[in-house]
């Protein structure tokens, strides 16, 4: 078995725990959502708990946790989920997945709105375009339904036990179910991710103050909607009501909205996403206060703050409000304390194999906690690379994650994406560590694609060592950013340099040549 106190895993190993998943593929009794196969109740009789033996129990099954449950099976190891009846988490359910389908449906209304744009390109649509909010808000539960099945039938199909129960640490190698069951196991993975973290003074009631959780479920569409907070899902969100028709204000305690973006992006972002919508906002402020209203019927109070003196600077009466004010890490019942786990601001504490940390600051034999939980980058492919790292390590097979080349995305229209720090950042590292970093743009405004598309606003930065050519960096914000990243985040984990993407081919005519221009740039040449 795969443990630090076992043998590394073996063929042998692998061949032995075959028939088991043949089994368990068609015969586990499961929530119901995961629809049981035939032959689960027979197979329910084996699976008494005292006779339970996994090699890897992995608590929460979002995103993270599925990825480490994959991985393990690939791996030969014997998996439990203790699902806690969430198969999806966060992503799936209330997050990353139905949000995209908010945008997708609410993109186009835009699109189709925008007559100049239209017309640019030779259409003219007849007739005033509208939306039925109901069926909007159907096609994102319906989205996330059907990917919360998948993910559950990928489970079981490839003979992972399922538990609907939540887990709870009786010690490093011990998960409680509740009712007197015991899961014991080699090793244990934490994934139980995070939730909305609301602000003390600000009360919500789901309906006219509400946070994404309930945002996603689409409602109703507000006249006017206040958003705290102008992170990735405040942008996002700010994208969706304002192409559905609301007025949209932002209520952010930085100096400036987008504040944890690159500044040069921000920019470029302010002139693209913001100043030519319904949108305002206030910086340097803080929400102290939040009542709610009643929809159609009494407006929301917002009393704000000076973020510095703390005193009084206005107070507002929109329609809703909408509470983006980042994410606490979610451990409520998962037995931290009894386990002895070291614990900062909710986060449990991990080294960078992602081994949970005790209370003495030395990895606790088995225990293993990934993505939001952590709290090293929450973000749901990071937990599942996080996932898939942990299940190397206990395999004993050394792996780290490198963070710098996980890349992020906010999918307004257009996106914004990233990978690797901000241009203010990496200056501050060079200038500490005695080197001088290269920044070279790229702009869509030259590029045939975007041209063709009559959506050439936003720009390419990519940020490297002078000495070196080394990749640091690399922020978008233009048509599919989003997917553009993604070349330059292989090119920092996998050590290629900027020469060396600066030679690298790119199809014409595509968007990728937007970063093909900043490679070359970099390196003293010109792409046009």
């Amino acid at each position: 078995m795969c443990s630090s106190d076992l043998k590394a895993c073996t063929t042998s190993k692998m061949v032995r725990v075959l028939p088991f998943i043949a089994v368990t593929a068609t015969a586990l009794q499961l929530p119901g959502v995961l629809r049981p196969a035939p032959h689960a109740v027979a197979r329910s009789t084996l699976l008494r708990m005292e006779d339970t033996d996994f090699d890897l129990v992995i608590v929460g099954c979002g995103v993270g946790g599925h990825g480490a449950a994959l991985h393990a099976v690939s791996k030969g190891l014997k998996v439990a989920v203790c699902s806690g009846g969430d198969v999806g988490g966060t992503c799936v359910n209330r997050g990353c997945v139905p949000s995209k389908a908010l945008l997708a449906a609410s993109g186009r209304v835009r699109a189709m709105q925008d007559a100049k744009h239209l017309a640019a390109l030779g259409i003219s649509v007849g007739g005033e375009v509208t939306y039925e909010r109901e069926k909007v808000a159907a096609h994102a539960n319906n989205l996330a339904s059907t990917v919360k099945k998948n993910l559950g039938n990928s489970l079981t199909g490839l003979g992972v036990t399922v538990f609907e129960e939540s887990g709870k640490l009786i010690d490093g190698k011990t998960v409680s179910l509740g009712g007197g069951k015991t899961l014991k196991a080699n090793n244990v993975i934490l994934a139980t991710g995070s939730v909305p973290f609301v602000p003390p003074g600000v009360q919500t009631d789901g309906k006219s103050v509400f946070t994404s959780d309930e945002a996603l479920k689409l409602e109703w569409v507000p006249d006017w909607i206040v958003i705290v907070g102008s992170g990735y899902i405040g942008l996002e969100f700010s994208d969706v009501y304002t192409a559905l028709g609301s007025e949209v204000t932002f209520v952010e305690a930085m100096p400036r909205l987008m504040a944890f973006f690159d500044k040069q992006i921000a920019q470029q972002a302010d002139k693209i996403l913001i100043r030519p919508r319904n949108i305002d906002g206030y910086t340097n402020v803080f929400a102290s206060e939040v009542t709610p209203g009643v929809p159609g019927v009494k407006p929301c109070r917002v009393k704000m703050i000076d973020a510095v003196t703390k005193e009084h600077v206005e107070t507002i009466e929109p329609d809703a409000v909408m509470v983006c004010t980042g994410r606490a890490p979610f451990s409520e019942g998962l037995g931290l304390a009894d386990a002895k786990v070291k614990v900062e601001r909710g986060f449990v504490q991990v080294n960078e194999k992602m081994q949970a940390l005790g209370e003495d600051g030395n990895p606790i034999d088995g225990l293993w906690c990934i993505g939001d939980l952590n709290g090293k980058m929450m973000l749901a492919h990071a937990a599942s690379a996080q996932g898939i790292s942990a299940v190397e390590n206990m395999c004993g097979d050394e792996h780290i994650v490198n963070h710098d080349a996980v890349p992020a995305a906010c999918f307004t229209h257009p996106e914004i994406a990233m990978v690797g720090p901000t241009e203010e950042q990496a200056r501050e590292k060079a200038e500490a560590e005695g080197y001088e970093i290269g920044v070279s743009t790229g702009n869509f405004r030259a590029n045939s694609k975007a041209l063709a598309e009559g959506e050439a606003d936003g720009i390419a930065k990519v940020i490297f060592r002078k000495d070196t050519t080394e990749v640091i960096s690399c922020h978008i914000v233009g048509l599919h950013a989003a997917d553009l990243i993604q070349e330059v985040a292989n090119a920092i984990e996998h050590g290629i340099n900027l020469r060396q993407l600066s030679m690298t081919v790119h199809t014409h005519p595509t968007l990728c040549e937007v970063l093909d221009e900043a490679f070359k740039g970099g390196m003293g040449r010109t792409a046009h």
